[in-house]
């Protein structure tokens, strides 16, 4: 009898994951879209300082130039 206890236990355990992971799954890939749509967000504000950046040290180059 102690057996199929055990083998019950087992099918608890695993019932009790697949459970989890089927309710689980969709809060994760949705974690996971918001962190990559950030993480896109983040990129593209930081090209668009580097771009900014770029700018600026050419007009300081170009007036530094004239004024030589």
């Amino acid at each position: 009898m102690k057996e199929a206890t055990d083998v019950l236990k087992i099918v608890g355990i695993v019932l009790l994951a697949l459970f989890v992971l089927l309710v689980a799954l969709p809060f994760v890939f949705t974690l996971l879209h918001i962190a990559v749509g950030f993480l896109v967000v983040l990129a593209i504000a930081l090209i668009k300082v580097a771009i900014v950046v770029a700018i600026i040290y050419l007009i300081v180059v170009g007036i530094r130039a004239v004024l030589r």
